[in-house]
Parts: C-alpha cells; structure tokens; sequence
C-alpha cells in the first residue's frame, strides 16, 4: 500500500480539524491496557491522541495465522510505537508501512529459528507476535516487552535511513553519549557482573538499545536508581522524561 504525500497531509489536516479521532471505546483500550497514556496530562493526552491517529492512518496491519487483527491489536500496538517516538513531534516511523501480527511464535524460513518478532528494514515490515506481545505488557515493571523492544529496533533503523526524509532525529552528540555508556554496560554484562538488563542486552549495541529501552519505559525509576547516568543519556536522546511525564508534568 503506497500513498501520495498529499494523502499524508490531509490525513494530518483532518486530524488537526478533528475530522478524524479516536473513538469513545478506542479511549477506554488505552487507559485500561497502556499505562504511559493513563498517567499524561491532558495537553499530552491530546497530542498523543493525534498521534496515534495518524499512525493508525498511515500503517497497515496485517494477520497471519489469525483472521483478523484486531482494533485493539492495533491500537495497543500502534500506541506502543508513538510512545518510544513522543519526543519527536514528525517521527512516524515512516519506513515500516506494514505490521505483520501472528497470534503466537512463528517461523522465519531465512534463518530456520522460531521467533516472537522481528524488524526487516529491507521489505519495511514490522513483525508482532500478539501472545508474546500481550505477555509483555501484562507486567509492566519487569523490563521485558516484545513491543517496545521491535519498535526499539525500528526507532533506531529509522534514524538510519537516509531516503525517506525522516531520519538523523537523534542527536550525534547524545548518542555518542549513551553509546559510552551503553559500551560500559554491555561490558560489565559480559564479565558476569550483577546487571538489571538480561544477558541478551550484551549480543550487541543494537540489542542493548532495544532492551534499555525496555526498561526505560517500563521501570524508569529502577533503570534510574540503578544507573542514574544510563538514565538521563537515554531521556536526552529520547526527549522525554517516563518519571517527569508519568507526574504530570513537562
């Protein structure tokens, strides 16, 4: 599915119009199920709402092995991807236009191994699957979820795509700041000292963004109290802040 960019800007005219907005029972997923919505004010509820919209607009879901993807699959989903790109007002992921959801683990005939989700920059394609997903929002303070750790993944491809006219968001110098750092930990992980980021963090930067990710919205506090350092390199980079939001504030 290829659109025009004067189809992406009157998707956006008529969400600023309010033409096109999320319904009463699409509010009532988010604030049961997505705890990062929940607990913003209201200027930020709003713009996160907008958002979500235009995400929802501009992507297509796909199902395998299911019927259906859901409107709530897509919403929580959807709403998992505009929360690791809030502090970039026109971040959209705009490479990945597909979103391919299984119900449980699948296949990959590329590499013959079972997998829980996957990013392919190569065929734009996000890759959910929805049991491991739903498993990983159950606890939300545990610093495991399948979702923010695909969208982690695409977030930093994203930045590296240089054709499609969004990328480069991340600021050289705040990267260079958190890759130190991330170099330090990835290290401390591999001498087998204690660490509150699972082995796996360790198989390369790229997997230690997504997993330090992880925990940056799910437990920022934690993340905070362990590696105050870590923390603030991650929430420069990412302009946003998970502990001053959740207050309300900013």
């Amino acid at each position: 599915m290829r659109y025009s960019l004067f189809f992406y800007l009157f998707q956006k005219a008529k969400i600023r119009l309010g033409i096109l907005k999320l319904s009463y029972d699409d509010i009532e997923v988010l604030i049961k199920h997505f705890s990062y919505y929940r607990q913003l004010n209201t200027k930020h509820k709003i713009d996160f709402e907008k958002r979500l919209v235009y995400f929802l607009t501009i992507k297509q879901f796909i199902p395998r092995g299911m019927e259906t993807v859901t409107r709530e699959m897509e919403l929580l989903i959807s709403a998992t991807a505009v929360m690791i790109s809030f502090g970039f007002q026109d971040v959209t992921l705009k490479h990945f236009k597909k979103i391919l959801v299984y119900n449980d683990n699948y296949y990959s005939t590329i590499n013959k191994q079972y997998h829980q989700g996957e990013v392919n920059p190569r065929l734009g394609i996000i890759v959910i699957s929805w049991k491991n997903f739903v498993k990983g929002m159950a606890d939300d303070a545990d610093g495991v979820n399948l979702g923010i750790h695909e969208m982690a993944h695409a977030l930093k491809l994203e930045n590296q795509i240089h054709y499609n006219g969004q990328s480069n968001f991340f600021n050289p110098k705040r990267w260079m700041d958190f890759s130190v750092l991330a170099k330090n930990e990835i290290q401390r992980i591999m001498d087998g000292e204690d660490s509150i980021f699972r082995n796996s963090a360790a198989n390369n930067p790229h997997e230690f963004f997504a997993v330090a990710l992880e925990s940056f919205f799910e437990n920022p506090q934690r993340l905070k109290d362990y590696d105050n350092g870590l923390y603030q390199s991650l929430v420069f980079l990412l302009k946003q802040d998970p502990i001053v939001l959740s207050n309300g504030r900013s």
